[in-house]
């Protein structure tokens, strides 16, 4: 049989009623179709939800705190290229000349205590116990362990280090745990800012749109004197005026980036208000604040949202510079600005205390853009397939 067109009149009680050639979908379900068919959004999406878990539930899980402290091991990464040590045992050593004691699994035992060095020769002794000894040869780089007749073991292992997954800074602290509670502290003040910024930007941005005329000029001069400063520089001089805290950087942070959203949304209002269900709200009666919270607003989601998702990022940005500079989170807190700062000073020798918080930076700030993108790609009617 010769299938029907698309535009045929469909004949009752033939089933071919049930027939559609598309499945009807409400607003939000259109945009969650759209986005949910771009892999990067969706990407972007699954990175944000498991660095939530990351930071939320991490800290529950670890066994040690961002501040517990343990300078024995110092300075320990995450896989250890470890020397054979008398009782089957390993030995791993630090970059600073230290020897560890490691189990058969990567657990790390203990820091060996120093007993007789030779300087001349440039080996030093270690007591191992039981009569046993160790011996430390430091006259070549990189340092290596003596067998019993004085020569340096060539053969090594490698072994992951099952005490701290991710190694340790330069104060022995857990550096898994840090990038856990670090990360909870830059998302917390990303979200935290962005929602005031959002609320500040589109109350400010919407009754300057709305009313327009003198006030619409006055309010985007002030927002125009606000946008000279550079935002770095604003942020900068509010956080020395203030004292070292998470609350100061949130009020930092939400003073200034309130801006663009004003912009945004000023930029939505003056688009809609002259549409004609503005015009039908105003002909009943309707006062300025429920055209604005019910009408206005509401058709304008779309811009907001994905500005929010772009302020978010910027906004973990700019926490983790201050705290990189040395005017955010106080010690003993952990951001992941704080850890790049901690990392500087043993770049060379210990280069993944660094790497790790700036490729959580990296993820955080791929991940919003992937969901902003894929935001703006599907609230755009335009693009609609």
């Amino acid at each position: 049989m010769q299938a029907a067109s698309k535009w045929e009149r469909v004949a009752s009680g033939i089933g071919e009623a049930d027939r559609l050639y598309s499945k009807p979908r409400s607003f939000a379900g259109d945009v969650w179709f759209r986005f949910r068919h771009k892999p990067t959004a969706l990407l972007g999406l699954i990175i944000i939800a498991v660095l939530i878990l990351f930071a939320v539930v991490g800290p529950f899980i670890t066994p040690y705190g961002y501040d517990d402290q343990n300078t024995k091991f110092a300075n320990i990464p995450a896989v250890l290229q470890v020397y054979p040590a008398p009782d089957g045992h390993w030995l791993y050593i630090t970059k600073a000349l230290k020897v560890v004691e490691v189990d058969e699994q990567g657990n790390l035992v203990q820091q060996l205590r120093k007993g007789k060095d030779d300087a001349a020769n440039k080996v030093t002794v270690y007591p191992y116990g039981d009569g046993l000894t160790v011996t430390l040869d430091y006259s070549q780089t990189p340092a290596a362990i003596q067998d019993a007749e004085g020569n340096r073991i060539s053969e090594t292992k490698r072994l992951w280090n099952k005490t701290y997954l991710l190694g340790t800074d330069h104060l022995g602290r857990d550096i898994l745990s840090r990038l856990m509670y670090g990360t909870r502290i830059s998302l917390m003040v990303a979200f935290i800012a962005a929602l005031v910024n959002m609320v500040i930007g589109i109350f400010y941005g919407g009754i300057a749109g709305y009313l327009g005329g003198r006030t619409d000029s006055i309010m985007m001069r002030i927002v125009d004197i606000i946008s000279t400063i550079p935002l770095t520089l604003y942020v900068i001089l509010i956080k020395v005026c203030l004292d070292d805290g998470l609350l100061s950087i949130i009020i930092a942070l939400s003073s200034v980036y309130w801006v663009d959203m004003a912009r945004v949304v000023r930029g939505q209002v003056l688009s809609l208000k002259n549409q004609e269900f503005v015009m039908a709200a105003q002909t009943i009666g309707s006062s300025t604040r429920t055209i604005l919270t019910r009408h206005l607003i509401p058709n304008a989601m779309g811009p907001i949202l994905v500005t929010v998702t772009m302020l978010i990022p910027s906004a973990i940005f700019m926490e983790a510079f201050m705290s990189f500079i040395g005017i955010g989170i106080a010690p003993p807190l952990a951001s992941l600005g704080t850890m790049c700062n901690d990392a500087t000073d043993a770049l060379r020798t210990n280069p993944y205390q660094l790497f790790l918080p700036a490729i959580v930076i990296c993820l955080i700030m791929f991940a919003f853009n992937f969901v902003g993108d894929g935001l703006r790609d599907a609230l755009d009617p335009k693009l609609k397939k």
